[in-house]
């Protein structure tokens, strides 16, 4: 088995490789962002594949990358882990159905609450004990889902009609316009902003640039909050007006 990810702040990450340590020692993850990522999906039939839930559907990013390489899913027996904040109906369900649809074979879902990266909105924060908690009972989760996946009892969440039912009526009836294109809604507080190009850097799209000496954005932001998280002078905003709390998953370890 090998794991494939996509992950904003790193919660996902985390999910992927401890589900790989319990399932299978020296098993690997990686990110769709390396270049090797699709040449170890090509290789291997078993794969687990993890992403943040975004509004109860998949990222554009990810949802970009699996249509971009529809036959390298063909036969492929793949176990979907979805992260989320607080709710998102079907999660594994939403990624299952365009997986199948290019061939793969869904053996299992998982959805983990993780502590909240969506840095700019105050709705989701929670005390750092209670987020260490959180990822804690999703280390728990992650093991007993490993153990039921190896004895042919794999975990199915998200994945029945019910669930679904309640991702579309729950989030996506409402939001879900909100991924299927590329958001040009990131804002740089230029007085803040001290043109480190940290962002530049972290960004997935490369959609931030430096221009006299402040970052500046394009219009295909994915809404992963990298660059808000990491921002040093706390200048990145998407959905709110000023940045409530940073917090990458090093945080609650």
């Amino acid at each position: 088995m090998i794991g494939i990810y996509f992950s904003g702040t790193g919660n996902t990450k985390y999910c992927v490789e401890k589900f790989l340590e319990a399932y299978e020692a020296g098993a690997r993850a990686f990110s769709i962002e390396e270049d090797c990522a699709l040449r170890n999906i090509e290789a291997h039939e078993e794969i687990v594949l993890g992403y943040p839930v975004q509004y109860s559907t998949v990222p554009k990013i990810l949802r970009d990358y699996i249509t971009a390489h529809q036959s390298a899913w063909k036969g492929k027996k793949v176990f979907v882990i979805a992260t989320m904040g607080l709710f998102s109906g079907d999660g594994a369900g939403v990624l299952a159905r365009l997986l199948q649809k290019n061939g793969a074979v869904i053996t299992g879902g998982l959805h983990l609450r993780m502590p909240d990266s969506i840095c700019d909105e105050k709705v989701l924060k929670k005390p750092l004990s209670k987020n260490r908690l959180l990822v804690k009972k999703a280390e728990l989760k992650i093991r007993k889902a490993a153990g039921r996946l190896k004895n042919g009892r794999p975990p199915r969440d998200g994945l029945g009609f019910g669930s679904r039912l309640a991702g579309f009526f729950g989030q996506r009836l409402y939001f879900g316009h909100k991924t299927k294109a590329y958001s040009a809604q990131l804002r740089i507080d230029t007085g803040k902003c001290v043109g480190c190009g940290k962002c530049v850097g972290l960004c997935p799209m490369k959609n931030l640039r430096l221009d006299g000496g402040k970052a500046v954005p394009d219009s295909r932001c994915t809404m992963c909050y990298r660059c808000i998280n990491e921002c040093p002078a706390q200048a990145i905003t998407l959905l709110g007006k000023e940045v409530v709390e940073q917090g990458g998953i090093g945080k609650y370890l």
